[in-house]
Parts: C-alpha cells; structure tokens; sequence
C-alpha cells in the first residue's frame, strides 16, 4: 500500500518536474522591424524574440523570412541560449525581398520546432502587427 502512494505522488507531480523543460512555450516574435537601403533592393532585419530558454537542450535557435508560397528567402541562425537577455534582438541583412511582397518571419526552439503564431507582413503598409517598415536615409 506505502508503495502504491509513493507511486501515486510520483505520477502526480512528475509533469510539475519536467514541465519547465519540455512543455516551455514557444518562442515568441515581439516585434520585427524592417529597414530597406537607400535604392530599396536589399533589406536588414532586426526581429526580437522572447523564449524561456534553458540551456543547451532548450532555445530558440533560428528565425527565417518566408514568402506567400513558403519558401525562404532569410534566415538567421542562433547559435547559443539567451537565458539571461529577454527579449533579444537579432538582425540579417542583405534580404531581397519582391515588391508588393506579403512575407512571414517565423521562429524555431530546439524543442518545439517552428512556432505556428508568425507575423505577418505587407511591405505596401508601414506598419502593422508586430511590425514596423523604414529606411535608412542618405
């Protein structure tokens, strides 16, 4: 009977243990801000994401531009945990985007892959959802 209670507690608080670091959220974009040069061919990307990151095992390791159809036309790498800077902010250049473009940015975690809330952009408007469009002057 002590055995079985033993086991009952165990099963009960085993997804508290763990919880922390399989279940985490997924990574989350707060916010991408795009700055176009001077001829508006190429732009630079800064996209702050927020992610409970722990360690190694567990974090948000990339971020990517896709078009419409899905394909990439961007993607920023992050090769170590941000356990201690959150959010964070990183940036790509040199991405060339089609005019009248709808784009998505998305986010990766280790764990969780790639996360389904992405935002969303029209290049046509200055400013919307989580995004923000610029250029840098002369």
């Amino acid at each position: 009977m002590l055995r079985y209670i033993h086991l009952m507690k165990f099963l009960l608080m085993f997804p508290l243990l763990v919880s922390s670091h399989v279940w985490a959220d997924n990574v989350e974009i707060k916010k991408v801000e795009l700055r176009s040069n001077s001829n508006g061919k190429e732009w630079t990307f800064h996209v702050t994401l927020k992610h409970a990151d722990s360690g190694w095992e567990h974090y948000a390791d990339a971020w990517r531009i896709v078009d419409d159809e899905g394909n990439v036309i961007g993607k920023r790498v992050l090769f170590h945990p941000h356990e201690h800077e959150q959010p964070f902010t990183r940036s790509l250049s040199g991405v060339k985007l089609k005019e009248d473009a709808i784009i998505y940015v998305e986010a990766h975690d280790k764990v969780h892959g790639w996360s389904k809330d992405r935002v969303k952009i029209d290049t046509d408007i200055s400013e919307g959802d989580r995004y923000r469009i610029g250029s840098y002057s002369k």
